[in-house]
């Protein structure tokens, strides 16, 4: 029973890690790809937009996961 519950404990931990981690990526892409649009966007080349192009789907990929871990985070405190 105390290993089951220490188990419990270390999922949620890591949930709760990873939605801080994932928000503070997602918090330095987007500071990121803003800069570029609002600094180098009209000197940006073909290689410019892969790159503008990737960092906004890594925004997405992060913003995503932060999502679906807080949705699990609200639904976990209701319950409690």
């Amino acid at each position: 029973m105390l290993l089951k519950q220490q188990t419990l404990f270390l999922i949620n931990f890591m949930k709760k890690l990873l939605f801080y981690i994932s928000i503070i990526i997602s918090l330095i892409l987007l500071i990121n790809i803003l800069k570029i649009l609002t600094y180098d966007l009209e000197r940006l080349t073909d290689y410019g937009f892969g790159y503008l192009v990737g960092k906004t789907v890594l925004f997405l990929v992060f913003l995503t996961l932060t999502i679906l871990t807080k949705k699990y985070l609200i639904k976990k405190s209701d319950g409690a």
